[in-house]
């Protein structure tokens, strides 16, 4: 195994953010096409002979797909926002949400109950 460890750099390029919003895109352009019936024969002979009414499946598709599109790359585009600039050069060598600062001991003091009230014998301790 390589000692390679990769930056966020490597992680997030942007042509990979833009490659994720296309993919949204013609996921989303997919179920339109699907759901409203573009590849059956009586909504295509229906648009050929003029009597179709209303937006046809394959512009609605393009519409929703050109907006998932749009909406994914903006939503990417805001989280990476969030991203401090100097983080994105360090590497990499522990999971990313690991919180160092875990408690290790139990809080001290008395248990309490809902109420306020001390418990009896109840020393935050061990039970005896």
């Amino acid at each position: 195994m390589t000692d390679d460890k990769p930056t966020r750099r490597e992680i997030l390029r942007p042509l990979h953010l833009v490659g994720l919003a296309l993919a949204a895109g013609i996921f989303a352009g997919l179920v339109v096409l699907v759901s409203t019936g573009a590849f059956t024969d009586r909504v295509n002979t229906a648009i050929a002979n003029g009597t179709y009414r209303g937006l046809p499946p394959i512009t609605l598709a393009l519409i929703v797909a050109g907006s998932a599109f749009i909406i994914t790359l903006i939503g990417l585009s805001m989280l990476m926002l969030a991203v401090n600039p100097a983080d994105v050069v360090k590497t990499i060598d522990k999971p990313v949400l690991y919180d160092e600062q875990t408690p290790d001991a139990p809080a001290s003091g008395p248990l309490r109950n809902a109420d306020g009230s001390e418990v009896e014998g109840g020393s935050g301790g061990p039970a005896k």
